[in-house]
């Protein structure tokens, strides 16, 4: 019985960003749990390699994948819709598309600043709000936003990531007022320091390692595994009255100085 809580068997998700790193993850563990799943990301053949891969692991039935730009509304509307009418009701979303950007704040150019808010936290408003359309009605569905350690802290040089993860824990508290009543449940998981393509650069750098480790109670840097059991959590009938929480994957970063 206390398996069945956490089977999403046949059940349509659709992740964000999710040709590479976590996203593939997750997308994977939720297909390994049960799920129907659809990528989505920008670059074409990447999405199509991330696509086959999966497909040949979990069958062509069960992985979909569309191209949108999750930063544009009448793509996101479209994608969806497509999603609904080709592959199934989407019950769960996971928000996981986001960009990085390091500079320094006095050297910050303002459409830099404007592309990680766009890119990283009002997709999150826009897939996040086409999504609740399909699933209010239906009275069922979950939302997962990707969030960060820096949803709490802080460091220099990615003044605009920490501003756009700040301001995805309190989407979804927002999401959570105005649609839980509607049965949905919308939470958060924030990753953090994660071992991946896009943080290779941070892990071969000496000094930032040794800091991570000595940082982290559990001495190192999480892998995109230790992501994919919350998530798959949060998207079955196991979470049904969690709503509005940020559920930190951090090894113990954010509990301790």
């Amino acid at each position: 019985m206390a398996a069945d809580m956490f089977d999403i068997s046949g059940r349509v998700a659709l992740v964000t960003g999710s040709s590479r790193g976590i996203g593939n993850a997750i997308a994977r563990g939720l297909a390994a749990a049960g799920a129907v799943v659809v990528l989505n990301g920008l670059d074409a053949d990447r999405l199509e390699g991330a696509r086959a891969a999966l497909a040949a692991e979990f069958g062509e039935d069960r992985i979909f994948a569309r191209r949108f730009d999750v930063t544009d509304a009448a793509e996101v509307a479209d994608g969806v819709a497509w999603v609904e009418r080709e592959v199934g009701p989407l019950e769960i979303l996971v928000n996981n598309a986001g960009v990085q950007h390091r500079v320094p704040m006095l050297e910050l150019d303002v459409e830099d600043w404007e592309r990680v808010l766009r890119t990283n936290l009002t997709s999150a408003f826009l897939v996040g709000r086409e999504a609740a359309r399909h699933m209010i009605p239906r009275g069922r569905g979950k939302i997962i936003n990707i969030a960060s350690v820096q949803t709490d802290l802080a460091r220099p040089t990615i003044a605009p990531y920490t501003a756009s993860k700040g301001g995805i824990r309190n989407l979804t508290r927002a999401m959570t007022a105005e649609w839980a009543a509607e049965g949905l449940q919308i939470n958060a998981i924030a990753p953090g320091y994660i071992h991946t393509e896009m943080t290779q650069n941070l892990v071969d750098d000496e000094a930032f390692n040794s800091w991570i480790l000595g940082r982290t109670p559990a001495h190192r840097w999480g892998s995109v595994e230790d992501i994919v059991g919350p998530a798959i959590w949060l998207a079955s009938d196991a979470s049904k009255f969690v709503n509005g929480q940020v559920v930190f994957i951090d090894g113990g970063m954010t509990t301790v100085v």
